[in-house]
């Protein structure tokens, strides 16, 4: 034992090419993952570079993957919602070959700027800069709110710069305690996993072909046989301790059999190869090509203002549901490697502006479906980002891959097996005792009540005052932790959820602020 502890004094004051063996002398390829998250050393702000700092490993394709389908689908939604929803409100015309092209945008200027440098090569304490998945289903809501796509990513590029530069992010993880954090988890993982489920059976229920006698219905067993055979695949996997397998394995394995099984019919290739347009000028110039929105003005800030504060709100919990579950996944000893709260909400601040100056229309957050493949593979951050830019980058120029990555076979079993359920997984992990589970329960409660946001933020401020959970955790906080901080989250959330009508669809209150 203290020959060990020796080796591992040795290594901590060794740099990372120094302290990097082999992995033939490890019993394990396990064991020696977790070495190489033991000894690296990555450079905040500096310059990080292969085989000095880090290395590429086999497993880095793995999140490499799984971040680039899943980012392919949360683009091609968002893209959408704003086409049809700036469509109806300023009676333009934006159809699908705009949204593939904004999509498209975003999936080379900003993916090099973010994923391949930024988190690549300058920071690799931060996690790559994807798409924020809770505010899709509301981009229809903004834009017919009389809000401008640009307008909203400089607000909450202000607004996130803010928050990080006086370490809120980070300050708010440390005061969410494990049940709160559980219940959070569980609740995002099982809805997520429910909402997968049910959009691959609603599209194999919708299948229809004329030509060959299919009318809606008759195909839907082909999302039964495909579900079966993920649980199977994903069970032996977790079996033999290869879940970083899921999301590549089960994404061919869906589309694989959805093809034998007779849907290959549904299948369109139709994204010509090239370049999307990326001159900013076109995009936000004039009111003839681009969004044909023009330049923003001060009733777009105003209409983008709660939304803003909302989306930059969300972003907290975001963060805390991937930086535990990397501390779930990774061997102790690696809080070097550990992504870093405000470093990452930095990151996404900048890429928002730019990521929508250069015209496009996303809205960012910390990326799930390369951070939790990601931690289950045991790699750290570069490695993959740099992969998964160069993929995401070739798949746009490309074309033809996106078509497939967005077929409800491969997509939906992906974000399935790659995110919510090894969210859900994390989140039991985290409830170990009654008091967890009393926080947990609640936080569940809230969270089916309203949304998860706001049931984050109440649930904090109960837990944290010993009113659910551990009745001693009030004891090791001071006054502002406790009260004031929690307090504060709990009105902005709520404020600016019942500013722009989230509570609408399911108490009948209207949005507070009309435009």
């Amino acid at each position: 034992m203290s020959s060990n502890n020796q080796q591992s004094q040795n290594e901590e004051e060794l740099s990372y090419s120094e302290a990097h063996r082999p992995a033939s002398e490890f019993a394990s390829r396990s064991d020696y993952l977790d070495h190489e998250l033991q000894i690296m050393k990555p450079r905040r702000f500096g310059l990080n570079l292969p085989g000095r700092d880090f290395r590429f490993e086999i497993e880095d394709l793995v999140p490499a993957i799984a971040g680039t389908i899943g980012i392919i689908a949360m683009y091609s939604a968002v893209m959408m919602a704003w086409a049809a929803g700036l469509s109806e409100k300023w009676d333009i015309n934006l159809g699908i070959d705009f949204a593939i092209e904004v999509a498209r945008v975003e999936m080379i200027i900003p993916a090099f700027l973010f994923c391949i440098l930024a988190s690549g090569f300058i920071n690799p304490k931060a996690n790559l800069a994807g798409n924020h998945g809770p505010m899709i289903p509301m981009i229809f809501m903004i834009a017919m709110a009389g809000a401008h796509p640009l307008a909203l990513a400089l607000l909450i590029g202000v607004f996130g710069l803010i928050l990080s530069a006086i370490k809120g992010g980070s300050r708010l993880v440390n005061l969410t305690s494990e049940g709160v954090a559980g219940g959070l988890l569980v609740f995002l993982g099982f809805t997520g996993s429910v909402s997968q489920i049910d959009s691959l059976i609603a599209w194999s229920n919708g299948l229809t072909n004329e030509a060959e006698g299919i009318a809606a219905g008759d195909l839907g067993y082909i999302a039964l046989i495909v579900l079966a055979i993920t649980v199977i695949v994903y069970a032996v996997l977790a079996k033999l301790g290869k879940r970083w397998l899921a999301i590549p394995l089960c994404a061919v394995t869906g589309f694989v059999v959805a093809m034998l099984a007779g849907a290959g019919f549904d299948l369109n290739f139709t994204t010509q190869p090239g370049l999307p347009n990326l001159n900013p000028v076109y995009w936000w110039g004039s009111t003839e090509q681009g969004w044909q929105l023009g330049l923003p003005n001060l009733q777009h800030f105003i209409a983008s203002l709660p939304f803003a504060i909302l989306a930059v709100a969300m972003w907290s919990p975001d963060f805390l549901g991937h930086r535990i579950f990397q501390e779930l996944n990774y061997p102790k000893k690696t809080e070097n490697v550990l992504m870093d709260v405000d470093d990452t909400m930095t990151m996404c601040s900048i890429r928002q502006m730019v990521g929508t100056a250069v015209g496009g229309g996303n809205i960012t957050s910390s990326w799930g479906t390369y951070m939790i493949p990601a931690a289950i593979a045991k790699r750290p951050i570069p490695g993959g980002a740099i992969l998964l830019g160069s993929l995401v980058m070739l798949i746009a120029i490309i074309g033809y891959p996106m078509d497939a990555a967005v077929w409800p076979p491969v997509m939906r079993i992906a974000l399935l097996v790659g995110v919510s359920l090894p969210l859900l997984e994390a989140g039991m992990q985290m409830i170990k005792d009654s008091k967890d589970s009393q926080s947990a329960g609640i936080c569940v409660f809230a969270a089916m009540v309203t949304n998860p946001v706001l049931a984050w933020a109440l649930t904090m401020l109960l837990d944290n005052n010993g009113l659910i959970g551990d009745k001693e955790r009030p004891k090791k906080l001071s006054s502002l932790d406790r009260i004031v901080i929690p307090t504060v989250v709990l009105i902005i959330c709520a404020a600016a959820m019942l500013a722009v009508g989230m509570l609408e669809g399911k108490y009948g209150i209207p949005a507070l602020l009309q435009f």
